[in-house]
């Protein structure tokens, strides 16, 4: 489990080693948002590539290791420590100064122009309509539908197709 306390205290480990992070998932959504809408199983992270070794030292020397999954590529980890903390940790390069590339995938660098807060700490997250985006081509559980439902009707977007039928659900703050 990722509390909000865990989550500003690493924010506040990767500021004290110069990294600049790019919140995504449920914690980059509540950071849009403003406050904490769920618990969270971990801290979905960007980083730039070329930040990664710097990063992966502090990571390490905070006790967490790599745990291999199913989607793990070169530039997708996943690092877990000894409390089951979760850091989903996605390596990135500008290409230019309008674009960057993950996983082979070009994407317009305006992606990362979200601002948010987390436990006080201004923080910096992909836009609400790139998280909507990231959260379309899946399988999608009751997270994810909270997180988008939420996401809709702060930033005034478009429920996506395939969360048309949760339109009707009950979806707290």
């Amino acid at each position: 489990m990722m509390t909000e306390q865990d989550a500003a205290s690493l924010l506040k480990m990767f500021e004290d080693i110069g990294v600049d992070v790019w919140l995504d998932g449920g914690w980059g959504v509540d950071a849009l948002l403003g406050y904490q809408t769920r618990s969270h199983n971990d801290l979905d992270i960007f980083i730039e590539k070329k930040n990664s070794k710097i990063f992966l030292k502090m990571l390490s020397d905070e006790g967490y290791s790599e745990r291999k999954m199913e989607y793990t590529t070169a530039n997708h980890t996943v690092w877990c420590d000894h409390h089951d903390r979760i850091i989903d940790l996605h390596l990135f390069e500008f290409r230019d100064a309008e674009t960057l590339s993950f996983d082979n995938e070009v994407y317009p660098s305006y992606i990362l122009n979200g601002r948010g807060i987390i436990g006080g700490i201004k923080v910096n997250c992909l836009t609400a309509q790139a998280q909507l985006l990231y959260h379309q081509g899946y399988d999608h559980d009751e997270n994810d539908v909270h997180d988008v439902l939420l996401l809709c009707k702060k930033f005034d977007l478009p429920i996506p197709g395939e969360y048309e039928n949760a339109r009707n659900g009950n979806v707290t703050e």
